[in-house]
């Protein structure tokens, strides 16, 4: 059995944060979340890192990020384009949003050769999630009669912010342990009690109690992920083009869940205790400095992360 490689979702950093260049550090000596992504991975066993990202941030990524990781990891790259698409299929005239998350894996077909974890670049997950998943991943293949898979699930109350809303899928699992469902809610905010979504833009809110189960995108996936995700892109293409062809996207979710409907896959819900971090809005990054510069004095972290 090959060993698991991490999958990094990096194709939207140059558009959400308005170039490479201006991504803020988080550690005491310029490191950045992926910095301390990395080194989680890599000490749960991770040897090798894909990064999703775009032809036209290519040079920038490299230097801001790639070429200093390649001295501790086996670095690939994949470029996730608009116009990478099945034959016969088009871009919309309009169209500037990449296609999803399902997309962007598709984008590492070609460098992604035996079972996978999946995560998003600016996101940090602490070290207890890249644990489990590989080891999940290295005793877990395929079996005869269904697909392997495997999520992270945390509690909606470590992975909202104070500054604004977030999307997180809501999971439910089953008496097994295994996911039966996961909902994509696009606009969750923080509540004294817990948390709430809205799916009408504030007109109707619905509530979440604080110990919701939620993914963060962080996926294990054997091999097998990336032909039914490609198998399945054109009919996907087709109701987007007919809908929403500027900003329809096809989500992992989305796939997963069919999968587990027609009984193909299942995906055991793994867990993290651990407190997510992310950049959502600016006034998030002191918490998420304050956080890493704790746990590194905790001695989670060495203080310069990376003696290369």
């Amino acid at each position: 059995m090959k060993k698991p490689v991490l999958v990094v979702m990096a194709a939207g950093m140059g558009s959400r944060y308005g170039g490479l260049k201006q991504i803020d550090p988080v550690g005491a000596h310029g490191q950045l979340i992926i910095d301390y992504s990395i080194f989680d991975a890599r000490r749960a066993g991770f040897e090798t890192v894909v990064f999703i990202i775009k032809h036209e941030i290519e040079d920038a990524f490299k230097q801001a990020i790639g070429n200093r990781l390649s001295k501790v990891m086996d670095v690939r790259y994949a470029y996730q384009q608009l116009d990478d698409l099945p034959e016969g299929y088009s871009v919309p005239q309009g169209r500037q949003k990449p296609w999803g998350t399902s997309h962007a894996i598709l984008a590492a077909r070609d460098v992604i050769d035996g079972p996978f974890a999946v995560i998003n670049a600016d996101d940090y997950y602490g070290p207890q999630a890249f644990q489990v998943i590989y080891d999940y991943l290295t005793s877990h293949p395929d079996q005869n009669d269904v697909y392997e898979y495997a999520m992270v699930g945390y509690l909606l109350e470590n992975t909202v912010t104070e500054n604004g809303h977030v999307a997180r899928g809501v999971c439910v699992a089953n008496d097994a342990g295994y996911l039966a469902s996961v909902t994509e809610r696009t606009h969750i905010e923080k509540t004294a009690t817990g948390a709430r979504y809205t799916e009408d833009d504030g007109a109707t809110w619905h509530e979440l109690p604080g110990n919701t189960v939620v993914s963060m995108n962080m996926w294990g996936f054997t091999h097998s992920f990336l032909g039914e995700a490609k198998a399945r892109f054109a009919t996907f293409l087709d109701d987007a083009l007919r809908t929403n062809p500027l900003k329809a996207e096809y989500f992992l979710p989305s796939v997963v869940s069919q999968l587990i409907a027609e009984g193909k896959a299942r995906v055991k819900m793994l867990h993290s205790s651990d407190k997510w971090y992310g950049v959502t809005y600016k006034d998030d990054k002191p918490v998420v400095v304050a956080a890493i510069a704790e746990k590194t004095a905790n001695g989670l972290y060495p203080d310069r992360l990376w003696e290369v």
